[in-house]
């Protein structure tokens, strides 16, 4: 009986995360499902959205039986990172699939006028985070059963690829990330284990509601005019693409940058 694959998801109490747990679970495999929880009270200067709580992580897990397992953690926290990657392994004996879902968005003023406090929040999350999930997940592939399945996906942004107004960390930090999952790709090749980044474009979820309010936009909608759907993309629209890349059948994607939707046009 062949084994059921099994994911790490970072970001995963809601959005294109809690999508992509989904998604994963629905293609067999087991996910231990990652977030931080913090809540309104999150204490990242800058980050003026509130993040998820961990109501919306149990609300992930509910239904599933024993296919996720919610586990509390925060991205900045390496050590608690490698706990919640031990545990995957520990469960179901193997890790074969990281997602690096979590990320916040802060902004609202030009480069000059960003303070050191805000940088650090968008800086630590959304890059060091998607750092930390790869270096805690690589060597549990390395060392599993079947690494040429192996596959590290980080959630970038149409900011990894363009410069967004008054956004200027925001974007330093997704531009990091493709330059984070290309130098990994490079590091990984002939361990059959992948890297790959997806970039998605205006998504409905609260951190899309948070940048229409940065530009004082009531529609957020209003947010597409330049990609090519033309239209906000479900978090189930992107988690779909996320978990091709996940696949076996993704692994030629190894250091590529997928964008879903979001390309200029």
């Amino acid at each position: 009986m062949t084994q059921p694959r099994v994911a790490l998801v970072t970001g995963a109490a809601r959005g294109i995360g809690a999508a992509t747990v989904r998604a994963l679970v629905a293609a067999g495999c087991r996910v231990v499902a990652v977030d931080a929880c913090l809540g309104e009270d999150h204490g990242l200067a800058g980050v003026e959205h509130p993040l998820a709580t961990r109501a919306d992580l149990d609300a992930v897990a509910d239904g599933s039986g024993d296919s996720v397992v919610p586990v509390v953690a925060d991205v900045r926290d390496r050590e608690a990172l490698a706990e919640a990657a031990a545990l995957a392994v520990e469960r179901w004996g193997r890790l074969d699939v990281a997602v690096a879902g979590a990320a916040v968005m802060a902004g609202g003023r030009p480069l000059w006028e960003t303070t050191e406090a805000e940088l650090a929040s968008v800086w630590s999350v959304d890059t060091l985070g998607v750092w930390s999930t790869a270096a805690v997940a690589v060597p549990h592939m390395l060392a599993g059963p079947d690494p040429s399945g192996c596959r590290v996906v980080a959630v970038a942004s149409t900011a990894a690829s363009r410069g967004l107004f008054h956004l200027a960390g925001y974007t330093m930090a997704k531009h990091a990330v493709v330059g984070l999952v290309r130098g990994l790709a490079a590091d990984l090749v002939g361990t059959g284990v992948t890297a790959v980044a997806v970039s998605p474009g205006a998504t409905r979820t609260p951190m899309l509601d948070a940048t229409a309010r940065l530009y004082g936009l009531a529609d957020p909608s209003e947010l597409t005019a330049h990609q090519l759907s033309r239209r906000v993309h479900e978090p189930e629209e992107v988690a779909a693409t996320i978990a091709h890349c996940c696949s076996v059948a993704g692994g030629l994607l190894n250091g590529s940058v997928v964008e879903v939707g979001g390309g200029s046009g």
